[in-house]
Order: structure tokens, then sequence, then C-alpha cells
């Protein structure tokens, strides 16, 4: 318990005369005004001293309250309090939600509550539950944070009314706890992230306790089945915990869940196998007395909770290292518990009938109207509520204080507790250029260079999230300041593992994803590096998030959460070695269909670029940034500050590289996204320049892909004279591009001279095979280049026509040097014939990197 010089209020004399004594109304306000007395005398969250207990009955009293506003949001437009019969027009004419699993999403609220004034706990509530909604709504509107948060609904008749109207209605909220939701970062449309969620909000986060509901149904999805084992990544000295209380109601949508028809010996087997140590209450069933179920269900959460606290007090008090068992409760409960046992004939309590709702087509039959009725009285509303709505004075004691309730709890609304990362200065780890361009650097490696500053500064704040690829991708310094997360043990021969590590490597992209969405939701920053063919495994995952940022925009009160940020590398230019399988760049394609409000993307050139690049994601907020970036040694094209300059123009004109004139214009457009496409589009501006000498290239590179739409489509698109000025109204463009090619022509489509863009990327074909030959395997080759400029410059097809032969010749050439020699040759596998000498090494100097880019 936290020490507070302000005098307590007297609880334990109080609680000794008991709600028998004093009659549980009286006993109840006056516990309540203890509260406020304590609140007065200066305490600005938790009271100072906190009861012992709360009455069971007082929780039974909550839960039916919870259940009431349930079934009320899913069913009714008016006539919240039933003070009057219902009416056909008191039910909504379309009656959307999920019943089956609310009853015992609000079993676990109630008590937990009454632990969190019982030990004073610092508590988040995820339900995993897909449509668990309804139970989060009517939660935070009995804590009073609903009310607190949208002051239209009220804590009386007519809030209870706009409560139940706004749920699955237009212009409402949805049924998921989606951003709307108090005290929700996870929504729980698709299933199987509550888990991973969990274990990423408590990272960190010593005092935290995040509970974590898990269905049965949810259970069974891949990324849910292997989030079990993220408890080998939490270190209780450091770290928070996390309670996983699995919900065993029986029943999907359709058909029974595999949990909850294993014997319960190897339920519980399974669980031990896992590294948890569970406990399993059943209540709910035959008929039983509810205050049974509570009962038991109280005694093992008091348990789960001193399990917790003697593995932290192990840890943190007496340097235990042994990872240890986590307790996991197990609930087993009828699938629309306390609702309709039989409905026409056909049994629904305890059956997959529950799942959505239970009566249908209340408005046109009476029977079922009464059904509906009877079912909302046998929550005894009047009881519940006083005459005006508000809830009565006996069960107000569950109701935390302030921050302390999970509904109001700050780490839920991660913004609020976000602190600035510290961001060390880009020149120390920069390559050094001025003995001239091209010196060789693998830019993941620098990137990684400055990683682990910036970890350095950042230790309790800032993670990198990876799947076994953290030094595969070059970013192995960081491993000279922490090591990676590991719990488990450790062999002679390991190296970089640590229960201290703030690198999280697991062989699974959903739960590196999620844990970095759980870490960011709660106010922390981090980094995930990956493959960039594999990321397409998180595919949806990404589309959950994407959304969860849109809609959270546009709730008043949801403070800004750092950006998620994407490194892909290992990517589809440089995996010739495995092969077919690992080369896709489309990932670009599916973040492009989000919001433009919520997805950047970057294509840095070089290892200057990418620092520039990185520095600016992780200074952002609330976006989608996906950078691409190669690993393997590459020229470095610009110095620091000429990156800066052209990180914040997102795309600009390379004198140097092209060969126009000044004050005049140029014959043919040149432009480049990507480090592989940047070299090639360069390697052939040299051939043309030494070949057509009189032709007039403009080089283009862009780095901020999104600069190519229209500013009207997305905020960091190009006016339509500020693209003609730089891409011409009517020069061909030749686009050296990283991805499929139709990504370029849909961001530009609107532009004045898309009819003359002719772009060349990935074109879906590959093999194990050289880096050039998979180049040309698609078209993106330099001597292909200089055919489509001779092809597409007026006129220098009919008098260039040897010089594009010439060309095709090459590729056919370095082909067969490739089938007899198994490598490149080496005039395309260096920098030979670019506008520079590459050379080897760099300098490190000092400087500043305060100024951010100028957008965003």
């Amino acid at each position: 318990m936290p020490t507070n010089p302000v005098k307590p209020f007297p609880y334990g004399a109080l609680r000794a005369l008991g709600p028998g004594a004093l009659g549980l109304s009286t006993y109840a306000s006056r516990i309540q005004a203890g509260y406020s007395e304590t609140m007065t005398q200066g305490r600005a969250t938790t009271p100072v001293s906190v009861p012992e207990s709360v009455s069971l009955a007082v929780v039974d009293g909550w839960w039916r309250a919870a259940n009431y506003l349930s079934v009320g949001q899913i069913y009714l437009l008016d006539n919240p309090l039933m003070q009057r019969p219902l009416a056909a027009a008191d039910i909504k004419p379309r009656l959307l939600g999920h019943w089956g699993t609310t009853p015992a999403l609000n079993l676990v609220y109630a008590h937990l509550n009454r632990v969190i004034l019982q030990r004073d706990l610092d508590v988040i509530y995820i339900a995993g539950p897909g449509h668990g909604g309804p139970g989060m709504v009517a939660n935070g509107y009995l804590d009073g944070t609903y009310s607190e948060l949208y002051s239209d609904i009220s804590e009386d008749r007519e809030g209870l009314r706009k409560l139940f109207r706004q749920f699955s209605f237009p212009g409402g909220i949805p049924s998921h706890a989606s951003p709307e939701t108090p005290g929700s970062i996870h929504e729980g449309g698709e299933l199987g992230y509550s888990v991973v969620h969990a274990y990423g909000a408590a990272l960190d986060n010593p005092d935290l306790v995040v509970a974590c509901v898990v269905g049965d149904g949810e259970a069974e999805t891949a990324t849910l089945a292997a989030s079990w084992h993220l408890n080998k990544f939490l270190n209780p000295a450091t770290d928070g915990a996390v309670l996983p209380i699995l919900n065993l109601n029986g029943y999907k949508i359709a058909n029974p869940s595999f949990l909850a028809r294993i014997p319960e010996a190897e339920l519980l087997e399974l669980f031990r196998g896992y590294g948890y140590s569970p406990r399993m209450v059943a209540g709910g069933f035959d008929g039983e007395d509810p205050m049974k179920t509570h009962q038991r269900f109280a005694e093992a959460l008091e348990l789960a909770l001193d399990d917790i606290a003697a593995i932290q007090k192990d840890a943190r008090e007496a340097g235990q290292t042994v990872r240890p068992m986590w307790p996991l409760l197990i609930l087993k409960t009828p699938k629309g518990w306390t609702g309709p046992k039989v409905v026409d004939g056909l049994p629904v309590e305890n059956t997959w009938r529950a799942h959505q709702v239970p009566l249908a087509g209340v408005r046109q039959n009476p029977e079922h109207l009464a059904e509906l009725q009877a079912w909302l009285e046998s929550y005894r509303p009047d009881e519940l509520f006083d005459a005006e709505g508000k809830l009565v004075a006996e069960l107000q004691v569950n109701r935390p204080l302030g921050s302390r309730r999970m509904s109001s709890n700050p780490h839920a609304n991660g913004g609020l507790l976000m602190k600035s990362l510290c961001l060390p200065t880009l020149e120390s780890n920069a390559v050094d250029i001025s003995d001239g361009r091209g010196a060789l650097a693998e830019p993941t490696r620098v990137l990684g260079g400055w990683l682990r500053d910036v970890l350095t500064e950042n230790p309790d704040n800032f993670r990198v999230f990876g799947p076994d690829e953290t030094a595969s991708n070059r970013l192995d310094d960081v491993y000279d300041v922490t090591a990676k997360a590991w719990q488990g043990e450790v062999l002679p021969t390991d190296e970089n593992l640590s229960h201290d590590g703030k690198v999280i490597e697991v062989l699974s992209e959903n739960l590196t994803q999620g844990l970095l969405e759980g870490y960011l939701l709660t106010g922390r920053h981090g980094l995930f590096s990956s493959y960039e063919a594999f990321i397409h495994v998180v595919d949806s995952m990404f589309n959950q998030y994407a959304k969860w940022l849109d809609s959270s925009a546009d709730v008043e009160w949801r403070r800004p959460v750092a950006s998620f940020n994407y490194l892909l590398s290992s990517h589809v230019w440089r995996q010739d070695h495995n092969g077919f399988s690992h080369q896709d760049p489309g990932f670009l394609d599916h973040v492009v269909n989000k919001r433009a409000s919520i997805v950047r993307i970057y294509l840095p050139a070089d290892a200057n670029s990418l620092l520039v690049t990185a520095s600016h994601c992780l200074r952002s907020k609330n976006y989608v940034n996906v950078i691409v970036a190669g690993k393997q040694p590459s020229p470095t094209f610009l110095s620091i500050d000429e990156a800066r300059a052209h990180g914040a123009r997102g795309l600009s004109i390379w004198d140097w590289a092209g060969t126009e004139v000044a004050g005049e214009e140029p014959d043919v457009v040149v432009a480049c996204a990507g480090d592989v496409p940047t070299l090639e589009a360069m390697a052939a501006v040299q051939i043309l320049k030494k070949e057509i000498p009189e032709l007039r290239v403009r080089f283009i590179n862009v780095v901020d892909l999104m600069r190519l739409q229209d500013s009207t489509e997305h905020p960091h698109g190009l006016t339509s004279d500020a693209f003609d000025a730089l891409f011409t109204p009517d020069k061909p463009v030749i686009f050296a591009f990283h991805g499929y090619p139709a990504l370029v022509h849909r961001l530009t489509y609107r532009r004045t001279n898309h009819r003359n863009i002719h772009v060349r990327g990935f074109n879906e074909r590959g093999t194990t095979t050289t880096p050039f030959d998979m180049l040309m395997m698609n078209d993106l080759d330099r001597y292909r280049l200089v055919m489509d400029v001779i092809r597409r410059v007026p006129k220098l097809e009919k008098t260039y026509a040897p010089l594009s032969q010439r060309m095709d010749d090459e590729r056919f050439a370095h082909r067969a040097y490739t089938r007899e020699f198994g490598e490149d040759s080496a005039d395309v596998s260096g920098v030979q014939g670019l506008p520079f000498t590459a050379h080897e090494g760099r300098t490190d100097s000092t400087g500043d990197d305060n100024a951010p880019l100028t957008r965003d």
C-alpha cells in the first residue's frame, strides 16, 4: 500500500459493524462518503485507505446491472427502466450485437473492481471475445467514466435511453470494444489478438496488471494459440503482470469450441505445459445460485493476485531469476448465462443459439416481446437504479475512484502517458561522403548503430521487435547495449539473451506485431523489423490496427500515440539466393488501401536517407510508417544534410545524377524509388550520357512515396502544378520502382502526364538466381531502362535503334555469364560507370538533428 500523510478514513471500524448491522444501503453510503473525504483531503486519484472487502452481494448487484445494461443496448430504443410495460415501439428495428459472451465478461469486470478497491491495484481490462462491446460499455457507464467523457450520456433515465439507443445504431457506436469505448485498447473485431496485446501492454509497466479475458472460440485462432508462450518474455522484476482468464462458455457462432470439449485434466495439463499455474472455476449450470459462483471466482481471483504479488516480490526483492509459473484462471460458464433458456421450443442458454441475439423479431412477435420483458425484469432493475435512473448508492461502493477505474485507466489511453523519445543526433552514425559520393555502407547496419543509441537514451520507453531477424537485418549493434528478452534456460552456446533484454524476437510476425501494438497503445515507442516478403503474414493485423488509429482520431478524448514503425529489409531485389518464395514487395499495395490520414511509405535510397527517415518516423504520432531499406553494401548518394533536405521534400531532382541543362526543358524524366531501382536508374542515365550526349535527362528520386498522390488525396501529395513542374506535363517519364508497377500508376492516375509515365518494377518473376539476373527477369535492369528511353523519346527509336539492340545484347550476355560462372559480372555487380567512384569507410562527427521533416 502506498504511504500518504493524509489521515485515512476509518474503514476498519465501519467494516467491523458490516452491512448486517447498518443495512446495505447505509453501509454503502458511508463507505462512499469515506471515499469522498479522502478525495477532499488532497488525494488526486486513489483513496488513501481502501476497504478490505466489498460484499459479494454488492458484486452480484453490479453484475446484474451490467447484464441489464448490456441487454438494453441490444434491444431498447426507449423505456430504459421499464417503468411501463414494453411496447413494440420501444424495440430497435434492427437487433444487432452479441449476447452470449457478455455475462461472463461482466462477471469478471465486477470482481476486478472489487479487488482493485481491496488492493489498490492498477488494472486494465482486455475483452478478447469478439463482440464484448455491450459489456465494456455497460461497465464503463457504471464506473461513471462514460458520462464524464460523453456528457449527453448522463447518469439518469435520459442518459440510459441514449446509451441504449446509440449501440449498433446509425450514427452510434459499434458492437465491439472500439476506440469510442473507455478503457479499451483492444477492439476484438478480429479474434486472436487479446493475449498478445495484454503482454505488449505489460512490458516495462512494472505496476500494471493486465486482466485479459479470452474466449474459447478465440483461443482456436493461430495468433492466440501462439500467444500463450509470451509468458516466456515477461520479466517479473521490471514488467507488469498478465492474468489470462479463459472463459469456457462452450460454443462459437455455430459450433462447440475445442477447449470446452476436452477433459478438464487434459486442459489443465495443457496450460501447465504452457508454463502457467491454472485454476478452474465453474458456475451457472443447472440453476445453481449465482452467489456460489461469485464466491468461488472471488477466491480464485484473490489467489491468482497473491501469486502475482509473490512472483514479483521474489524477483524484485530476492533477485529470483527462475522463470515463474504465472497464474491463469479458467472460468467455465454457460453461453448466454442469465438469458432466455428456451425460445420457440429450442434450448438457447448454454448452446450456440445464445451467441448473438437470442430473441429475434421482438417488434413483430408479442410472445418474444413478453419474454424480453421477463428477461430484463429478472435482473430486478428497481434494485439497481433509482427512479431517476442512477445506479443506487449500495452498488457504487464497487466503483473505484479516478484513474483506478479500468474504464479510466490512463494506460488504456496511452497518449496521456507517452513521453517523447530522446533521439540522439544522426551525425555520429551517418556515412561520411566528404571524399565524394558513393561510400559503400550497409544501410540497415548504419541504422542499427543509431538504434543502439536510441535504446541507450530510452531504456524503458523503446523496444525493437522482430521475428528472429534482428541480426539478419543487420541491426545487431543494438546488442551492444541490450540483449534479447529471454526468461528461459540459457546455455553456454547462447548469445545475447537476458532477463532484462529490450529486443523481443519470436518466430511469429503476428506476435511481434501484436506486442508492439500493445506497447504503443499504452504509451511507449518501438520498431518492428521483418523480411519484406513475409510481412504479409500480418496483413489482417495491420488492417485492424490502421482502422483502430483511424477511428481513434475521431474520438476527442483519445490522445495520440507513437506511430507504428515497420522496417522491411531483406527485400525483393536482394532475395535472389532464397528464391521466389522470398520475393514479394506487395505489402506496399496493401498499405495504400488505408486512409491517407493514417499511412506513410518511405523508400530511402541510401544509408543516410534511412537515418533521416527513421528519425522522422520515431517522432511521429498516430501513423503507420512503412520503411523499406536494404541491408547489403550499397553506395551512399547523399550527405546527411542533403538527406535531410531530400527527406523534407519527399522527392528531389538530383541534378548531379542527370544530364539536363539549366534553363532548358528535359527530353525525358528518369525517376526512381527504392535503393536498387535508384542504382539501376542512375546506371542507365550514365549509359545515355555516354551514348547520347545531347539527350537532356532529368533524374528524380522519390523517398516519400505518397508525394506522388495528388494533394487532394493525401496530405503529403504534391499539387498538380508542383508535380508538373517536376515531372513535366508532356515529356516521357521512365520510372524505376521497388514494388509492383501498378502502384505508381494508381498513385499518379490523376496527373496531367499520366499517359506518359512508364513504370518498371517487380512483375512476379523470380527464382534462385543472381541479383542482376533478378532485375533482368523483371525488366528493371539498366539496359532495359535505356531501351525504354530510346523507345519513348520522340525520334530516338529511329536514330538509336542500334544502341537499343546493343542493350538487348548486353542482357543476353549477362544472363549467359550467370549461367556459366554462377555470379554476376563485375561491371554490373559494383558501381562502375556511375557518376562517382565508391570508396570504403566513414568518419564520425557531431551535429544536431532537432529539426524534423517539414511535414507531419
